[in-house]
């Protein structure tokens, strides 16, 4: 017997004493199949989300242009409103002093389309929620007017706006300005009610 056939005598001998079972051979194969499966399906969903991921990302970066526009949009046509609204005012005006230049002017013709124009502005503020703050007789309120002087007034509560000197106005509750007031003063105290009995 050679060397040769010692070494193969001794391999096959090995191979008789682990014999390979073939259902051991089954179960192997079964478990790879399964995880060949769960690992297609698992890069079918990590595709599916990434996939989902660049569309959300496209999508967010579509909302954010379209807000940017909107949000460059509405500043650039915030006044338009009001625009439209200034404008028949403007031309209000514009024909009356047409009318003016005109030598046969009449001041009372004038005078009504001044007035006429002057209701026209303010129907337009009231349109735009602006308010005219004018507030005599009112307490003076510190957030609404601005006091320009004091003035005594008999028979008058102190702290009472007795003359408007400009009107104010208000968008909604923002001041946009303050009215400009006189407000009373109380009288000075009565002579000798300060002055100390002697005991």
């Amino acid at each position: 017997m050679t060397r040769d056939d010692n070494i193969t005598n001794s391999d096959t001998s090995v191979l008789d004493e682990n014999p390979v079972n073939n259902q051991d051979t089954d179960q192997l194969l079964a478990r790879i199949t399964e995880l060949e499966t769960a690992l297609a399906q698992a890069q079918t969903k990590a595709q599916e989300n990434w996939d989902l991921a660049l569309r959300t990302k496209a999508e967010a970066e579509n909302i954010k242009r379209r807000s940017e526009k909107d949000i460059s949009q509405a500043h650039k046509y915030a006044i338009e409103k009001f625009t439209g609204e200034l404008v028949p005012v403007i031309d209000s005006m514009e024909l009356g002093l047409a009318a003016l230049s005109d030598g046969s002017a009449d001041l009372n013709k004038f005078r009504e389309g001044n007035e006429l124009t002057l209701k026209m502005f303010g129907t337009m503020l009231e349109k735009l929620n602006i308010v005219p703050i004018n507030p005599v007789g009112a307490k003076f309120n510190p957030a609404l007017h601005q006091a320009m002087g004091m003035q005594e007034k008999e028979g008058v509560e102190p702290n009472t706006v007795l003359t408007v000197v400009q009107k104010g106005y208000q968008l909604h509750d923002r001041v946009i300005r303050p009215a400009m007031v006189i407000i009373a003063k109380a009288p000075p105290a009565a002579s000798g009610s300060n002055i100390d009995t002697m005991a």
